[in-house]
């Protein structure tokens, strides 16, 4: 009997083992197909249907997403159906979608591929707006270029038999419509041909290509065939700018208008990418795992949840200060005296933090400030493998609405302060902390920690109030106090302080940071289109409104 336990203990400590192998795995799987249906329709709007068949590796984890990059955001999602092996899919979403540039995630559900199958996803995207520009070369003709969906390199590997048809408008007749070049790889000359419905095709085939390449395909047709509104001329003003400005600097009007772009592609670029610059996580670490990572301490949930930089090193400023380990000499500019030997008991993140500050140049002080950030990123993105990033958040964030609850409800001053000092870590994760703090202590005054001293340099204990000790126990101390406003200002202005002082621009520095641990995408690519006849300045990938998807990184 007691064998029989043993062996079915190890039995299962053998799975629950394997489980959590699972969990902590990465998408990895080949692209073994992916043809794409690009539809100009005859309203100047563009369809696209894929087809791509995914093999799930031994190793990878499951597909439960496919992020799918559009030309732009002027669809309706509730035109977009998909479905895998003919099982429908959960649900289609703009917010979960974690490539570059805009998509859609389509979230399998029931049908997600397992490690060691095989799947083909299908897709449908019916009316997309805004997908046609005039073809310099000839002002009467459109031109529409498409880049497909494509994924990170880090997931996908192998060859894939790629193939790429375009059916241009109804009408359009076999003489009048001009392919552009095709990208390295495929045919320099498509198939041409006819649809079921008499419409006019080119395809171009490549069953050697890759799944993480973004490859470029383009034509011109007369802009007859569809409604003049549809076709967008975005170098018109742009060179009527230029003729003004920059006539002096720029000898033709082609090399003007490719410097315009590159000047507006950045400002659309930093529109769309400002908020993605700010998150330093990784997107794997979103991966949806099972259960709640618990055991972080505040200053991990905090990066867990993104918090700004500059407010998670002021929260282990103060968790330095409050084990003994560093105390502040000046304020403004922010220096530091470090405990020599330090206390016991310091985490790795103080011990960095710490070591960075005992370097006296300021820039080298903030590229180290910086390599603590990216380690303590990296560090939680480990912890995090195999868990559900959205529980765990929400369990953090109801522990942090506890702590306020418990300082809010404080009846007395001597209980309010004692209780913020022992939560004060879980009450800055609150995006609202400046304001919340300034309402609790409007009023009445505060008992000043006995670190505080330690923190504020100028301050000075002035009068003395008898209170209940501040560690817990019920013997009487004498502690100073402070008015609740100004301890309330000081603990706002540290953090802007440290902002100013220590970090600079809190999103170059956070840029800096995210460069390392949550890069943007590559673009999908600049170059002008080029059509059968030669170089021009059609159309060119990543510019406004061009029909170019870009959804490079995704899963």
């Amino acid at each position: 009997m007691f064998k029989r336990i043993v062996f079915i203990a190890l039995l299962l400590v053998i799975l629950l083992a394997g489980a959590s192998s699972a969990l902590a795995q990465d998408y990895y799987f080949r692209l073994e197909r992916n043809y794409v249906d690009v539809y100009w329709n005859a309203d100047g709007t563009l369809s696209l249907y894929y087809q791509m068949t995914f093999y799930n590796d031994l190793d990878g984890h499951v597909i439960e997403y496919v992020d799918l990059g559009l030309p732009n955001d002027n669809f309706d999602i509730s035109r977009i159906t998909a479905d895998v092996d003919g099982l429908p899919v959960d649900y289609i979403s703009e917010e979960e979608y974690e490539g570059s540039g805009t998509g859609v995630a389509i979230a399998l559900g029931y049908a997600s591929i397992y490690p060691g199958e095989r799947g083909t996803v299908n897709i449908w995207v019916d009316g997309i707006r805004d997908v046609l520009f005039v073809d310099d070369t000839d002002d009467t003709y459109a031109s529409a270029v498409f880049v497909p969906t494509w994924f990170g390199s880090q997931y996908v590997y192998g060859t894939t038999d790629f193939q790429v048809t375009f059916h241009l408008p109804p009408g359009v007749q076999p003489d009048e419509p001009r392919w552009h070049a095709a990208p390295e790889g495929f045919p320099a000359q498509p198939i041409t041909g006819h649809d079921s419905a008499g419409r006019i095709t080119y395809i171009w085939r490549n069953p050697n290509a890759n799944g993480y390449t973004p490859y470029k395909f383009g034509a011109s047709f007369p802009a007859k065939y569809v409604p003049a509104g549809t076709v967008s001329e975005p170098t018109f003003f742009d060179r009527h700018q230029i003729n003004i400005n920059w006539d002096a600097i720029f000898n033709f009007l082609c090399f003007g208008s490719f410097f315009l772009f590159i000047v507006l592609s950045g400002i659309i670029n930093n529109i769309r990418n400002r908020k993605r610059r700010m998150k330093y996580l990784p997107p794997k670490i979103r991966i949806e795992g099972h259960g709640i990572k618990r055991g972080l301490t505040a200053i991990e949930a905090a990066v867990l949840m993104e918090q700004p930089p500059d407010k998670i090193l002021t929260m282990i400023l103060f968790s330095v200060i409050k084990k003994g380990a560093a105390r502040v000499v000046s304020r403004d500019p922010l220096k530091l005296e470090i405990t020599d030997p330090p206390p016991k008991g310091l985490r790795a993140y103080e011990t960095r933090f710490l070591k960075a500050f005992q370097e006296p140049d300021a820039r080298k002080r903030r590229e180290e400030l910086q390599k603590l950030m990216i380690w303590l990123v990296r560090s939680v993105s480990k912890k995090m493998k195999g868990f559900s990033h959205k529980e765990t958040v929400a369990y953090y964030r109801k522990i942090m609405e506890k702590a306020w609850q418990q300082v809010e409800s404080a009846d007395t001053p001597e209980v309010k302060s004692e209780t913020f000092d022992k939560h004060m870590g879980w009450t800055m994760l609150d995006e609202d902390f400046d304001r919340r703090t300034q309402d609790v202590f409007r009023t009445g005054p505060v008992y000043v920690p006995m670190w505080w001293g330690n923190y504020d340099p100028t301050w000075s204990s002035g009068g003395q109030k008898v209170a209940p000790s501040m560690s817990g126990g019920g013997s009487k101390v004498s502690l100073p106090t402070l008015p609740g406003g100004a301890f309330a200002a000081s603990m706002v202005t540290g953090i802007q302080d440290f902002a100013g002082d220590v970090v600079g621009n809190v999103t170059d520095f956070t840029s800096a940071v995210t460069s390392k641990t949550n890069p943007l995408p590559k673009s999908s690519g600049g170059g002008w289109s080029s059509s059968s006849g030669g170089s021009s300045c059609a159309c060119a990938c990543a510019c406004a409104g061009c029909a170019c998807a870009c959804a490079g990184g995704g899963r």
